[in-house]
């Protein structure tokens, strides 16, 4: 508990900063998600297809390997993320627009890993749309695109709500590697700074590291429980 007590400010920079990296992850993880499955359900079998594969190559591979890729492999390319550097955003997110682009790749090599999972859970939500909401979506004439984003999307999001809230709490959970991949100020990079540097005993810090993720992934699996029991009532 002294460990805790004393270094306090500490860990609350290293929640914060996680808890960012989480954020932007979560948002574009979301989108790249909503992109694949529609992908995965469109007419154009090249679609479909770009949209299996991209769910297929990151489900199966570890996330380990994604963060490397994306955050030592991207750079060698030239490729640093910078167009994560919004300006609105750089108020919320000072991390965005320093010149290190440990943030901005950790977050992208986390969406891109979390968006296929986001993909099936959205497409498992799809097909629970009954297929004649669609097929009168066509009959009236609407486009393709017209039916997916008034008719399908809608729906398949309330479907698909508790499986994509499940995801990005998982999402929570695996945003503790990012501290292993350059990113200097979050939970993980705490712990190795208090333990490796600080000296202090490795169980106190890990307890302390701990209670922080229960601080964001409880109330969110809290949240999903109740709307899980909410709609089983209705």
């Amino acid at each position: 508990m002294d460990t805790f007590i004393e270094n306090f400010d500490l860990f609350a920079k290293g929640f914060l900063l996680t808890l960012q990296l989480c954020v932007v992850a979560g948002v574009m993880a979301l989108i790249f998600g909503t992109i694949a499955a529609v992908m995965r359900i469109s007419p154009l079998p090249p679609l479909r297809a770009l949209g299996a594969g991209y769910v297929t190559l990151f489900r199966n591979i570890p996330l380990t390997v994604v963060l490397f890729f994306v955050v030592f492999g991207l750079p060698s390319i030239g490729v640093r993320a910078d167009f994560l550097k919004i300006p609105v955003l750089d108020t919320f997110f000072p991390r965005l627009t320093i010149e290190l682009p440990y943030f901005r790749l950790n977050a992208l090599g986390l969406a891109i890993y979390t968006g296929a999972f986001v993909c099936e859970a959205l497409r498992s939500g799809v097909n629970a749309v009954a297929p004649g909401q669609a097929e009168a979506a066509r009959a009236i004439g609407l486009t393709f695109v017209q039916n997916v984003r008034y008719v399908v999307l809608p729906q398949a999001w309330k479907a698909a709500i508790v499986p994509v809230g499940s995801v990005i709490v998982a999402m929570l959970k695996n945003s503790a590697l990012a501290g292993f991949f350059g990113l200097v100020g979050d939970l993980s990079s705490t712990m190795d700074v208090l333990v490796s540097q600080g000296g202090k005993d490795l169980i106190p810090v890990m307890l302390g590291v701990t209670f922080w993720y229960l601080l964001m992934t409880i109330p969110l699996s809290l949240v999903l429980d109740a709307v899980e029991r909410r709609r089983r009532l209705a």
